[in-house]
């Protein structure tokens, strides 16, 4: 056998993937795994739906054969093939962006959460939720609230719904750094300050605890409550944030002061 064989041999595979109306032989196609042939079998015009479908749940594919995928008029025909490609890793960005505005909202969920997916196609997909939270049910919006991404569910904190606002809590995308930012808020309702110092997930992080105590709608107790358990330089320092009520800032400077006298009969006994 001559060392062109096997190249005239993946030449006529292609050639047979490219136009081959038999069944059998797209089913088997469809599990190759050379580029070559699988880009011919992408222009097959006898490929079905679920040919296309089962092609795109592989993650090995090409941005090349997944491009050439998305070019078949029956993704234009055809919902699924449009979610399927939109999410993708390898498809084309600017193809998968044209495909949000098809999308339903919790299949740009799908998109936002998808492996692989490129950052920038996945914040699209959250900016398309996000313009519609809004108008949306209540019931829809605690499913997002629980099993949406941080920055969904941090969105949703900002109404007085207690439902809503430890769904969001719950969920287990949100990340402290995002908490922190909701915390950071000036029209934050007191609601969601309340409910973030009852959940021992965040309300037991140093962090969220300084901003808590930051915050002029943290309960009075609960800022008797962290004291102890922060530094003292910290605690001089969030004295000079100016959305502190004064109560609060009076509290933290005597018990600060109080604090540093101790320290200091402490290390000269």
């Amino acid at each position: 056998m001559n060392d062109s064989s096997p190249r005239e041999r993946l030449r006529q595979r292609a050639e047979l993937a490219g136009s081959t109306p038999s069944r059998s032989e797209i089913e088997t196609l469809c599990h190759e795994t050379g580029t070559e042939v699988l880009l011919s079998l992408a222009s097959n015009p006898h490929l079905e739906e679920r040919d296309l479908l089962q092609l795109l749940e592989r993650r090995d594919l090409s941005q090349e054969v997944v491009s050439e995928l998305a070019q078949n008029s029956k993704v234009r025909k055809s919902y699924a093939l449009q979610l399927a490609v939109a999410k993708h890793p390898k498809s084309p960005r600017q193809v998968s962006l044209r495909l949000m505005k098809f999308l339903y909202v919790f299949d740009l969920l799908r998109v936002a959460q998808t492996p692989g997916v490129p950052a920038d196609v996945k914040k699209t997909a959250e900016e398309n939720i996000l313009q519609k939270l809004a108008g949306m049910p209540e019931g829809q919006q605690k499913t997002l609230a629980r099993r949406g991404t941080g920055r969904i569910a941090a969105r949703l904190m900002n109404g007085s719904n207690p439902e809503l606002i430890r769904a969001a809590l719950e969920n287990p995308y949100l990340d402290e750094g995002q908490l922190l930012k909701v915390l950071s808020r000036e029209d934050l309702p007191g609601e969601v300050v309340e409910q973030i110092t009852l959940e021992p997930r965040w309300s037991n992080r140093y962090m969220v605890r300084l901003a808590l105590i930051r915050n002029p709608k943290t309960p009075f107790a609960r800022v008797l409550e962290y004291l102890p358990h922060l530094k003292v330089a910290d605690l001089r320092e969030i004295c000079l944030d100016h959305r502190m009520s004064e109560q609060v800032r009076h509290y933290l400077e005597a018990h600060s002061a109080e604090r540093a006298r101790q320290k200091r009969e402490a290390a000269s006994d």
